[in-house]
């Protein structure tokens, strides 16, 4: 879909790089790249996110594979103190 969108519209795609390698100092070879992520970006269909279509089931997984990725990162525990409700709240 992209490889057809730069052949059908080459002359305008080397135009607004012509441009951009104006404004912004970069070369062509550095422009090119970031243009046809763009152009990707714009021309795929747009995917909902994923809390608009989650189910249940797989918020849980979701939940369960993000703690699980914490696991190798060895932070310390908070003491039970720490977590007690008179420490949170204090004497009020």
């Amino acid at each position: 879909m992209l490889h057809d969108l730069q052949q059908s519209h080459q002359q305008d795609i080397q135009t607004i790089t012509q441009v951009l390698e104006k404004i912004t100092n970069r070369t062509p070879a550095q422009i090119k790249p970031l243009l046809d992520a763009m152009l990707k970006r714009l021309i795929e269909p747009q995917q909902r996110p994923f809390y608009e279509t989650a189910t249940p089931t797989e918020w849980s997984i979701a939940f369960q594979e993000w703690v699980d990725s914490r696991s190798t990162l060895n932070l310390p525990t908070l003491s039970d103190e720490a977590i007690s409700r008179e420490s949170i709240y204090g004497d009020n």
